[in-house]
């Protein structure tokens, strides 16, 4: 009996998921994927030196008023929306691998020439065009992954999001050097920094192997024939522009992506405008975030396995948001030392709600788009997004708490209870593609 309790216990710690650094190691895809990984580390590591010091940037060096920096910044977030769709679109007729390496190719150019560009007129087209190659790249790297990973895609999402973290959070480190400097040759040499990660990033993609199936997550299997007729209508229609369900799920991914908003906006405005919390605080936010999605996003995408228990998770994900809204709307009536308890407890809440939608959004992306055109879909994903980081913002800060704490409520049950009809929708439409997809029986055989 003891020894047969050994084996079950032997079994059980051999069915456990690998540490990070050891699926890091040999990730799903292999060799392909690592070098991917590896390439989405810097770009990301320099992502964040520009995102840190792009505001400080464009008022101290380049002069702009806080008028016509939300304006650029405005603008560029609206031409980042249309970086997805086009990229999912090319994607469907071009190498991904070639895309990709493009769209690296182009953010270099932009980012040298604001080297050179100081007129706002001309600034406005570069940096849109940078934030255009931003959103394409990341939709390209996704496609590249899902076709390599194949039915692991979640592993390599869990993967990839830890690797960008700690690229970010490398980046802000080296430009807070930087800004400590703060002279202009200063400022150029982390814009610098940022373009030599575009260069590298493409010199490593260039390294990898174009994933097969074009248009597709995973090369179709053997034998199998495309939807047809009436039963392909019901599955996805003639793409994702005239498909309504699949526009209905994008729509309502859209609130689902808010937590990036509450965390890095609404919870630091909410600090400084509305409790007695020390400004000290803030930074706190960024690495209670980083450190959490670093350490646990691989234990969190390891317990959601399929598209059914993705939809499981936007419902988790509406409740995590709702908790962290009545948190943040209860910490203006203590004194500091509660309203900070309060913050850092609603920061981990929606840390804890970006794990979850990190697991659920990308792969009901991919399980509710018809297999034979799933990379324009999956460009038309890619905008709830893009979406939500240009609306987001003006939500929180024109409505929400203006609102008061009672803004934060309201906000919080509505995401609740759309991602409760984003369940619904998501499990109604899985049951349909599963319909339309199943095997038709074989003829009977004639006597």
């Amino acid at each position: 009996m003891r020894r047969g309790g050994e084996i079950r216990k032997e079994r059980r710690q051999g069915e456990r998921e690998p540490g990070l650094l050891a699926q890091l190691r040999r990730p799903p895809g292999g060799r392909d994927a690592r070098t991917m990984l590896l390439a989405q580390l810097l770009d990301r590591a320099g992502t964040g030196v520009w995102a840190a010091a792009c505001v400080l940037y464009f008022t101290f060096v380049v002069g702009l008023d806080a008028g016509r920096l939300g304006i650029l910044l405005g603008a560029s977030g609206v031409a980042g929306i249309a970086g997805s769709p086009l990229a999912g679109h090319l994607a469907d007729r071009f190498p991904v691998r070639s895309l990709l390496i493009g769209a690296h190719l182009l953010r270099l150019v932009t980012l040298c020439l604001l080297l050179v560009v100081t007129d706002f007129a001309l600034l406005l087209p570069v940096v849109a065009v940078t934030h255009l190659g931003d959103r394409a790249a990341k939709t390209l790297e996704m496609l590249f992954a899902t076709r390599v990973a194949g039915a692991r895609r979640a592993t390599y999402q869990a993967l990839s999001r830890s690797s960008a973290n700690a690229g970010y959070a490398l980046g802000a480190g080296l430009a807070a050097i930087g800004l400590a400097v703060g002279t202009r040759g200063a400022y150029h040499v982390l814009i610098l920094a940022n373009a030599l990660s575009f260069l590298v990033a493409a010199a490593l993609v260039w390294r990898t192997r174009e994933p097969r199936g074009r248009g597709l997550v995973a090369a179709p299997a053997a034998g199998a024939a495309p939807t047809e007729g009436p039963a392909a209508a019901a599955a996805g229609g003639p793409g994702p522009w005239r498909d309504r369900g699949y526009l209905r799920f994008v729509l309502l991914d859209i609130p689902m992506n808010l937590d990036d908003s509450i965390l890095g906006i609404g919870i630091p405005l909410w600090l400084v405008s509305h409790t007695t919390a020390p400004h000290e605080l803030i930074p706190a936010f960024l690495v209670v975030n980083t450190v959490l999605v670093v350490v646990l996003q691989l234990r969190v995408s390891a317990k959601v396995r399929g598209p059914r228990q993705a939809a499981g998770a936007v419902a988790l994900y509406g409740l995590t948001t709702l908790l962290c809204c009545v948190l943040l709307a209860a910490s203006t009536g203590g004194g500091a030392w509660t309203a900070s308890a309060a913050l850092l407890a609603a920061a981990v809440l929606a840390t804890a709600a970006e794990l979850m939608r990190s697991v659920s959004s990308w792969e009901l992306a991919v399980s509710l788009a018809p297999p034979e055109a799933r990379a324009s879909y999956l460009g038309v994903a890619g905008m709830a997004q893009s979406v939500q980081k240009s609306a987001g913002p003006l939500l929180l800060t024109g409505a929400v708490m203006t609102a008061g704490p009672a803004g934060w409520l309201v906000l919080g049950a509505a995401v609740a209870g759309l991602s409760l009809v984003q369940r619904r929708a998501a499990v109604g439409r899985l049951d349909l593609l599963a319909g339309t997809r199943a095997p038709a029986p074989a003829p009977a055989a004639s006597a």
